[in-house]
């Protein structure tokens, strides 16, 4: 354990989000931050508008969730036109007065000397509440790291506007007290081109110290929960139905490889993206004539049972019986389900993405790489992959030691110690 100088008055943290919860990727990499935190010696706490995490160290503000009704509707006027009503700045303003006092309260509750911000000065999805912010880091100048995930010039729904204003103020905010950190190289030049800040590059993160789990008592009836034979190629596509994860391309995938005895398994549904991108999905399935299983009724975050009694699987379940992870998204802020397969040592067939190839293809892992569209070679790589075992364990091993060189949490402690260094905070 390290032990933090007296010099130091950091001792306690403040996480700060719209909500802690759930496998979205803020969450799940906040996750990973504070365990660094706490073996770093912090004390960490959270606020947040919906949690589920440690209610003895969480302060939960219904108001600070961006699906919260006042703060949809306020959200719904913000965008698709180019001026406000004078009403509108009113619900804003009386609202990021409320959130403003609730994070003083918040940080007076367990004395919070650094507050780490995910995301909600990054992405303008609850604008009183990036407000609120701003101004109780510009009235109290404390240390602050703001963790950007995904700007709003990376989001078209949020470029026609009527709160640039408020967007330039917040979104992310010019302060001193602040150190920025973006997730990929694009995101630490476009901040840098676009506000003038610079920012450090902290990348996503897995714990590659910690063995894999495989096939246990649990979860070894998977395959037949599933419909899916022994002897049937387990073609796993483990992320939500959402336009960007590209999953028409890893439905071409199964056809060009002959459907037959190959089924795709995607994970999760839609959740609250809405189902037309998802109906048109199994309706490209079925035109196509390849075997899609879609099962987000038995497949959650965690274990579980469900209301009949069924048995509910997390997705490290499901990975250890797949034999093949596709991940053809068309845009990424980072690409969590890629360090995971690479964690189970599973072969994968990815897109080349922007980040994909700025980030994470120098690196030089051995994968099935799509450029844009499935082609020939694609499909052969990945019979390849398949079918020569001697060639299969060779890439996973070299891709696992990569990513526990460059994608680990070591990689992650070492960079969050260089930001306290510069706030004046020694460690031992």
């Amino acid at each position: 354990m390290y032990v933090i100088k007296t010099l130091s008055k950091i001792e306690q943290v403040g996480f700060v989000s719209t909500r802690f919860q759930g496998i979205d990727g803020v969450s799940l990499e906040t996750r990973k931050w504070d365990y660094v935190f706490e073996k770093l010696g912090f004390q960490t706490y959270f606020f947040s508008g919906l949690s589920d995490w440690a209610p003895e160290r969480s302060m939960v503000v219904p108001e600070a969730f961006f699906g919260f009704p006042e703060v949809a509707a306020i959200q719904e006027e913000c965008f698709g036109k180019t001026t406000r009503t004078e009403a509108l700045s009113g619900r804003i303003q009386a609202l990021r007065k409320i959130l403003k006092e609730a994070l003083h309260e918040f940080i007076e509750r367990w004395s919070i000397d650094l507050l780490v911000v995910e995301n909600a000065l990054t992405i303008p999805m609850h604008i009183p509440l990036g407000l609120a912010i701003t101004e109780v880091i510009a009235e109290t100048g404390m240390p602050v790291i703001a963790h950007h995930h995904d700007f709003a010039w990376e989001r078209q729904r949020f470029s026609v506007s009527c709160v640039n204003d408020y967007i330039s103020m917040a979104f992310p905010p010019d302060l001193t007290p602040i150190a920025h950190v973006t997730i990929n190289t694009e995101a630490r030049r476009a901040l840098s081109y676009r506000r003038g800040l610079s920012s450090m590059i902290i990348p996503n993160v897995f714990d590659y110290s910690v063995p894999a789990p495989g096939i246990d008592d649990y979860n070894k009836d998977l395959r037949q929960a599933l419909g899916i034979g022994e002897e049937e190629i387990f073609i796993l596509q483990p992320t939500r139905i959402v336009a960007r994860k590209g999953i028409e391309s890893a439905i071409e995938l199964v056809k060009r490889m002959g459907g037959r005895g190959i089924k795709l398994v995607i994970s999760h549904h839609a959740r609250d993206e809405g189902t037309e991108y998802s109906q048109r999905v199994l309706d490209y399935a079925k035109l196509l004539g390849a075997d899609v299983v879609v099962r987000p009724d038995i497949i959650a975050e965690n274990r579980a049972t469900g209301p009949a009694g069924e048995k509910i699987y997390s997705l490290f379940d499901v990975y250890p019986h797949s034999d093949f992870v596709t991940y053809p998204s068309t845009y990424e802020g980072f690409g969590n389900a890629f360090l995971e397969a690479v964690y189970f040592k599973k072969p994968l067939f990815v897109n080349r993405y922007s980040i994909f190839a700025s980030d994470i293809e120098p690196v030089g892992f051995e994968t099935v790489i799509m450029d844009t569209y499935v082609t020939d070679r694609d499909v052969e790589k990945t019979w390849r992959f398949l079918k020569d075992s001697g060639y299969r364990k060779a890439a996973v091993e070299k891709n696992f030691d990569l990513a526990q060189r460059y994608f680990s949490y070591t990689v992650l402690e070492q960079k969050i110690k260089a930001i306290l260094l510069n706030f004046g905070v020694g460690l031992l």
